[in-house]
Parts: C-alpha cells; sequence; structure tokens
C-alpha cells in the first residue's frame, strides 16, 4: 500500500481528496493544522469507516520540523495547505508569504531529504490574473493581482525551481474554480446558496460581472488523482478546469432558480475588490491536462454545472450542514 502525506487535509478540497484516496485503498496520512481543540476540520465528519483509516498529524505547514516528521515514511506527497481568501490577504500578506511560500519550501526540502517519488503542488488559476486570452493555457503570463495570487506565483516557481535544480518530481496542478459540499462562504458559490436557504431574496455579493470557470469538486479531486499517477506531469504546469466560463452573476440566477426563488442582488461594497485586484476573467483549457492526464470533467459545460449545483444546494440546504454556516455575516 502506497502511503500519501495530504496536507491541508482539514479543508475543503484536501478533505474530499483524503477521502478518496481511503476509497482506493492508498494508506494516507492526513496533515491538519495543530489547534488546541483537536479538530481535524471537515475529516471529523468523514465517515467512521473512512476516518478509521487515516493516520491524522498535526502540525503547522510553516514548521521545517514537522513537516519533515510528517513526511516520513511516505511514498509521495500531495500539498494543498495554504491560506486561500483574497480579502484576508490585503490586509496580512506576511501570513501569506510565510504560509504559502515558506510552507511549500518546507514540502519540497523535505520531500528532497526524504526522496519522495512524486510531489503534486497545488496552484490556483488567480496566478494568471484577469486573461488576456481565451481559453487560458497554462502558457498564459502570471500576473499577481492580489497578495494571494503573488504567494501563490512565489510557491509555484519554487516547486518547479526544484524539479530544475534537483530533479524533484514535481507537478504543479493548477485548478480552477472548484466548488461543491464543505466549502467555506467566502467562496461565492455557498455565499448565494446559504443566503437564499436562509430565507433571503435580496442576495449580498461584490462584483458580478466577472466570468469564472467553476469546476465541481470531484472532478478537482480526480484531476489530483490523475496527476499522481502518471510521470508524464512531471516538471510540467497542468490546468484543472472545466472549459466553460460564465459569469457570478449569472451564476447567482442559476441556483436560485434551482432552489425556487426569485432574487434580487445587492452589490455589497465591503465584498469588492480593489479595483486592479478584481480578475474580471478566467476561463481554462484543459487540453494539456488530457493529453498529459487523461483527465477531463466529468460536469463539464452548463449542464455538468446544473448538476453539481444541485448536488451542492442539497448538501447545503440540510440542517446540519447548513447551520454550521453564519449566513448574515460576510466570511474573509
Amino acid at each position: 500500500m502506497r502511503k500519501i502525506l495530504v496536507t491541508g487535509a482539514a479543508g475543503f478540497i484536501g478533505s474530499h481528496l483524503a477521502e478518496e484516496l481511503v476509497r482506493r485503498n492508498f494508506g494516507v496520512r492526513a496533515f491538519v493544522h495543530y489547534n488546541s481543540m483537536g479538530s481535524c476540520g471537515w475529516l471529523d465528519s468523514s465517515p467512521r469507516e473512512i476516518r478509521d483509516q487515516l493516520e491524522f498529524f498535526s502540525g503547522d505547514i510553516r514548521d521545517p520540523n514537522g513537516v519533515r516528521t510528517a513526511m516520513k515514511g511516505c511514498d509521495a506527497v500531495l500539498h494543498l495547505a495554504a491560506l486561500i481568501a483574497i480579502p484576508y490577504s490585503y490586509h496580512s500578506p506576511d501570513t501569506y508569504v510565510e504560509t504559502n511560500i515558506r510552507g511549500t519550501l518546507n514540502v519540497l526540502q523535505a520531500a528532497r531529504d526524504w526522496d519522495i517519488s512524486h510531489v503534486v503542488h497545488t496552484s490556483t488559476s488567480e496566478v494568471y490574473g484577469t486573461a488576456q486570452f481565451v481559453p487560458i493555457t497554462e502558457q498564459h503570463p502570471l500576473q499577481g493581482q492580489s497578495p494571494y495570487s503573488a504567494s501563490k506565483i512565489g510557491a509555484d516557481q519554487l516547486a518547479l525551481s526544484f524539479e530544475r535544480s534537483f530533479g524533484t518530481p514535481v507537478t504543479v496542478v493548477r485548478p480552477f474554480n472548484t466548488y461543491g459540499p464543505r466549502q467555506s462562504a467566502r467562496a461565492v458559490v455557498p455565499t448565494i446558496i446559504t443566503q437564499i436557504a436562509a430565507g433571503q431574496r435580496a442576495v449580498k455579493l461584490g462584483s458580478i460581472h466577472p466570468t469564472r470557470d467553476f469546476n465541481f469538486v470531484a472532478d478537482t479531486v480526480a484531476g489530483f488523482l490523475a496527476a499522481l499517477e502518471t510521470r508524464a506531469g512531471i516538471g510540467e504546469v497542468v490546468n484543472i478546469g472545466s472549459g466553460f466560463e460564465i459569469s457570478i452573476g449569472e451564476v447567482a440566477q442559476l441556483i436560485a432558480q434551482l432552489m425556487d426563488a426569485k432574487i434580487e442582488i445587492e452589490q455589497d461594497t465591503v465584498r469588492l475588490r480593489p479595483e486592479r485586484s478584481e480578475v474580471d476573467r478566467l476561463w481554462a483549457s484543459n487540453a494539456k491536462a488530457a493529453k498529459l492526464l487523461g483527465w477531463s470533467p466529468r460536469l463539464g459545460g452548463v449542464e455538468g454545472l446544473r448538476k453539481g449545483l444541485e448536488q451542492t444546494i442539497a448538501w447545503f440546504t440540510k440542517n446540519e450542514n447548513l447551520s454550521r454556516y453564519r449566513q448574515n455575516v460576510y466570511t474573509l
């Protein structure tokens, strides 16, 4: 049984990924952020038969000693641990440098020390900034339009530099806007769903004109697993996106339709990014993922988005799940 270290395993994508690895009979060591309550995030809610097969390691990705200890005895690493909230990065950029850049360096150094067979590093579509051409290929210029995206550009380049300098087997997976059950309400899809589910019909959002490429979480997880299982992506950056573009406003109306609600969108100024920091357009080319990894989205296009949103709405509208979210509070 191959043992895989998953950093950021307690989070949205990481928890889905850790669970799927167990289902596929991998050994999984789940690196979760140490806290005094002993919480393992979303993995606390995993089915017992999955949770019992997870090996937990509580630590801090910013600490090289803990990262090195966590990686001992593992065959490969799926590195997802990161700070991802864009608004928070505006006033606390130091934490993004320490977590996203320094944390990635710690993972790479430990992987080199332990001669790890594969490091799959998580990037983000935000590194492209507003699209200069579409669909966005991996050759698109990188633009740091927020401290968050700048920190991820730095982390990506570090990861690639280790492959070029030391032969560390690194694949950079670049997910576009993942959505689905368990996502934080700082993301737009849960923001819309939870407000409507709470009975609000004046839905507060930031800018609604930007377009995004939404990818259902199960498809994103499948992309990570495809990257893990092939050597073809080593030394490469690979987009994981649906290949479909839609505006935030259109997504809000689609969700309202699926929830049988008539809504009005109110622009909430606190949710707006600084003008030159807003990423106006994202639309992925996933041709490279198909060629190198054999991956393509199961839920692509508008019908795929509709099906993914139906599953997401069904999860969020269960009382035990909706109660975890504060619908009237803007979450950074």
